[in-house]
């Protein structure tokens, strides 16, 4: 009897564990994909872009949608691909706003694996009390090092309304 499948289904099992963990306290991101285009065809699936919406959870009535770099093939299929760490961010009202509580200063909103160890894409939100605005950010990061590659976006509040700070 081999044991070379067996290491390698364990080595899988245990990477895959090992991809969940750091994700697992991070907030969930629940992004709709609105379009995609191919970068780079591949036989075994193409490298794209696509864009992501995500509603930001306190604040109802603001979207930011963020694109972002696909890797495809093989690797990409089968979710084990590292993905790019480029990305842009542009949030915008899309109704009427309300709070769902008092904001944090700055908050992670939003983060997602872009790696099968330890690489994701956060977005955050900044309060500017002065402008009265949100302002988002995007970066990513990975256990070792980051990426200083980041997008900012800003939504100002409609006249009247004031942001709730914790």
């Amino acid at each position: 009897m081999k044991l070379a499948p067996l290491r390698t289904f364990v080595s899988a099992a245990l990477t895959a564990a090992l991809a969940a963990a750091p994700t697992a306290f991070m907030p969930s991101a629940h992004g709709e994909e609105v379009g995609s285009v191919n970068t780079n065809f591949r036989i075994t699936g193409s490298d794209r872009v696509v864009v992501e919406a995500y509603d930001d959870p306190l604040v109802q009535g603001v979207t930011c949608y963020v694109s972002r770099a696909r890797t495809g093939g093989v690797k990409g299929t089968l979710g084990i691909a590292e993905d790019p760490t480029e990305a842009s961010i542009a949030c915008r009202q899309v109704g009427a706003i309300h709070f769902s509580g008092p904001l944090k200063q700055q908050a992670d909103v939003f983060s997602v694996s872009m790696s099968l160890i330890f690489k994701a894409l956060h977005v955050v939100r900044v309060v500017d009390t002065k402008r009265n605005a949100l302002v988002y950010l995007t970066y990513s990061d990975r256990v070792v090092s980051g990426s200083a590659k980041n997008s900012v976006s800003a939504v100002p509040m409609p006249p009247g309304t004031t942001i709730p700070l914790k």
